[in-house]
C-alpha cells in the first residue's frame, strides 16, 4: 500500500498551514568533492602498499579506497585499558614504525554481550554490527574524500545506546562514506569505555578523581587526536560538530559542559537524546563504595579490582546497583547506574547550559527527536485497535493518577490520532528535547535549532512509525544502506537529500538554511519554532505544546 505524501501533522489533525512560518526554500548545491562515486563498471575498492597511507603523530596507518572515499578503520587514539589502566583517565597509544593496518573495525568497548540477538524482530531492524569486545578498545574510524591539504569541516559521531552499549558501527547507518562524498567533509566516529568501566566513581572508594567520567574523558581524547591529527586526513581542526544519538545525544550535552573538552569542537547536533545534569555526586560515591563491597574489597584496593576480568566486574557491579535501589529511590534518581558524573572537576556539578559565559554558549546546536520513539504496536498488530480508556491504563505504571489527563490532553491537541498514535506519542514526548532547547537558548549566544521528525516507514503494515533511531540515516544520506528502517527507494531519498545537506551546511557554517528545507528559524522558548521532518516538510510553532502542558 502506497505510503499518504501527507504530513504526519497534518494526518493527526494539526494544521500545519495555520502553523506554518515558511515555505519551502530553494536548495543550494554543496561544495563539489574532489572525489566522485565511480559509474558504470570500474574498480571501487583500492588498497594496496602505497594506497591510503595517512600519518599520525603515532606512527603511519593504511587505509583503503572506497568508491573514491578513502577509509581507515580502528585507528588507536589511546592505550588499552585494561590492567592498571581500569578506572583511570586515557592514556596515549605507544607509537609504532611500521605502516599500521586500519582496514577493520577496533573492538567494542566491554558490555554484556550474551543474547544480544535474542529478539528476531529487533535484529533484523536494526541488524546490529558487533565485534571483538575488549578493554583495548580506543579506536576511531574516518571517510574522507582525500588526504590532501583542503581543510574539510570534521564531523565525529557518538554512538547510542546509553552509556551502556554500543559501538561506532552498531548500524549500517552510521557509516559515513555517503555524507562524505556528498558534503566533502571528514567523518569519524569513534569506541569508548562504557558502563560501568566507564564511569564508576572511585573517589570515596580510594580511586582515581576522575573515575566516574572516565568514559568521557576518552571521548575528550578522541577529540584531542582530531585536533593533532585530522589536517593529515584532509580535515579542519578548527571546524568540528559533535553529533550523537540517544545516549549519544547525552555524550555531547555532556561533552559540552566539562572543562577539558573547550576548544575542541565548535557544533553539536543532539538526536532523541540529550541531558542537563550528571548523576548525583553523593549517589555515585556511594555506589562505588557498594561495588568495593560487593567485590570483597577494602577501601583502597583498587588495583584488586583492576586485576578482575571485567565480565566478571560487570557482574558485581550491576548487583551494587540493585543493592543502591533504596538509595536512588531516596535521591529521586529513575534509573540507578552507571553515567557521567556531576563531580564538579571533570563534569559541571550543576545544572548544564546556566552560565552565559561558558565555553558552550558559543556553540550552535540541532536538536531532533522523533514522534514516535517507542511504538508499542510495531511487532503486536492488535494494538492497532486499543480504545482511549485502554491507553489511559497502559500508561498509568509512568504516569499514575495524571494518565486520564494526559491521554485527554493529545487527543485534544492530535483530534484526528488513533488510540494507538496517541500512546506512542505520549511515551515518546518531547519534553526532555524542549527542556534543553529552552537551557541553550538562554545563554542567548548561539542559534538552536529544533526539529521533529514524522516520517512514517511503510514497513511492518504501517506500524513501525517514526521510531527512535530512524532519522539517523535520513541525516547521514543513507536511506538506501539502511534499508530495514527505510525500504529503500526514492521516497526516503528526497527526505534525506534535504535534510542531510541542510545538515552539512549547518555543519560548514553552523546554519542549516539552503539545503532545501523550508526556512529554517532558530528556536525561541517563546515560539518554539520546531521544524517537522516528513514527505512535506514545514516550519511550526511548538505544534504538540498544549499536549505537554499536561506531562508537567
Amino acid at each position: 500500500m502506497a505510503s499518504s505524501r501527507r504530513n504526519f501533522l497534518q494526518k493527526l489533525g494539526v494544521s500545519v498551514a495555520g502553523l506554518s512560518l515558511a515555505h519551502t526554500g530553494v536548495a543550494s548545491t554543496p561544495a563539489t568533492p574532489q572525489s566522485k562515486k565511480p559509474t558504470g563498471d570500474d574498480q571501487i575498492l583500492f588498497v594496496g602498499d602505497n594506497i591510503a597511507v595517512a600519518q599520525t603523530e603515532y606512527g603511519k596507518v593504511r587505509g583503503f579506497i572506497l568508491r573514491g572515499i578513502t577509509t581507515f578503520l580502528g585507528i588507536p587514539y589511546g592505550a588499552d585499558t585494561s590492567g592498571k589502566n581500569r578506572f583511570m583517565p586515557p592514556q596515549k597509544p605507544a607509537a609504532w614504525t611500521d605502516t599500521r593496518p586500519a582496514v577493520w573495525w577496533g573492538n567494542t568497548a566491554p558490555q554484556i554481550m550474551d543474547k544480544r540477538y535474542a529478539n528476531p524482530y529487533a535484529s533484523f531492524v536494526d541488524h546490529w554490527n558487533y565485534d571483538d569486545v575488549s578493554e583495548d578498545c580506543l579506536k576511531l574510524n574516518i571517510w574522507t574524500p582525500a588526504t590532501d591539504t583542503q581543510k574539510r569541516p570534521v564531523i565525529v559521531w557518538l554512538h547510542g545506546g546509553g552509556f551502556v552499549n554500543g559501538n561506532a558501527i552498531e548500524q549500517d547507518g552510521y557509516n559515513g562514506e555517503n555524507i562524505s562524498r556528498l558534503g566533502n567533509v571528514v567523518f569519524c566516529s569513534i569506541n569508548h569505555r562504557l558502563g560501568a568501566l566507564g564511569y564508576t566513581h572511585l573517589k570515596a572508594a580510594g580511586g582515581h578523581p576522575a573515575s566516574g567520567n572516565v568514559g568521557n574523558l576518552d571521548m575528550v581524547a578522541a577529540l584531542e587526536w582530531v585536533k593533532s591529527n585530522i589536517a593529515n586526513f584532509g580535515g579542519d581542526p578548527s571546524n568540528v560538530t559533535i553529533m550523537g544519538q540517544s545516549g549519544g545525544g547525552s555524550k555531547v550535552t555532556t561533552l559540552m559542559n566539562m572543562p577539558s573538552a573547550k576548544g575542541l569542537f565548535h557544533k553539536a547536533v543532539v538526536l532523541s537524546g540529550g541531558s542537563l545534569a550528571g548523576v548525583n555526586k553523593e549517589y555515585a560515591e556511594k555506589l562505588g563504595q557498594k561495588v568495593m563491597e560487593e567485590a570483597g574489597l577494602k577501601a583502597g584496593e583498587i588495583e584488586k579490582l583492576q586485576q578482575i576480568p571485567w565480565r566478571e566486574y560487570i557482574d558485581i557491579a550491576n548487583r551494587a546497583v540493585d543493592k543502591m535501589a533504596d538509595e536512588a529511590k531516596r535521591l529521586n534518581i529513575l534509573r540507578g547506574g552507571f553515567s557521567p558524573v556531576a563531580d564538579g572537576d571533570s563534569l559541571n556539578g550543576n545544572s548544564f547550559f546556566k552560565e552565559a559565559n561558558h565555553f558552550s554558549a558559543d556553540i550552535p546546536v540541532i536538536i531532533c527527536s522523533t514522534f514516535n520513539e517507542q511504538s508499542p504496536s510495531r511487532t503486536e498488530a492488535v494494538l492497532e485497535n486499543i480504545t482511549i480508556a485502554e491507553v489511559k491504563e497502559k500508561i498509568k505504571p509512568r504516569f499514575g493518577d495524571k494518565s486520564g489527563e494526559i491521554v485527554e490532553a493529545y487527543a485534544k491537541n492530535f483530534p484526528k490520532a488513533k488510540p494507538i498514535e496517541l500512546w506512542s506519542m505520549i511515551v515518546s514526548n518531547r519534553k526532555n528535547a524542549v527542556a534543553i532547547a529552552d537551557a541553550k537558548a538562554g545563554q542567548k549566544k548561539a542559534p538552536v535549532y529544533v526539529a521533529w521528525f514524522g516520517w512514517q516507514p511503510p514497513l511492518f503494515d504501517n506500524r513501525m512509525r517514526a521510531f527512535h533511531c530512524s532519522d539517523i540515516c535520513f541525516w547521514f544520506y543513507n536511506t538506501d544502506l539502511m534499508l530495514t528502517h527505510t525500504g529503500g527507494g526514492k521516497r526516503p531519498r528526497a527526505l534525506s537529500e534535504k535534510m542531510a545537506k541542510s545538515f552539512l551546511n549547518f555543519v560548514k557554517t553552523g546554519n542549516p538554511n539552503g539545503g532545501g528545507l523550508p526556512t529554517w528559524k532558530a528556536y525561541s522558548p517563546e515560539s518554539g519554532e520546531t521544524m517537522i521532518l516528513d514527505d512535506a516538510c514545514a516550519l511550526v510553532n511548538d505544534p504538540d505544546r498544549e499536549a505537554r502542558k499536561a506531562l508537567s
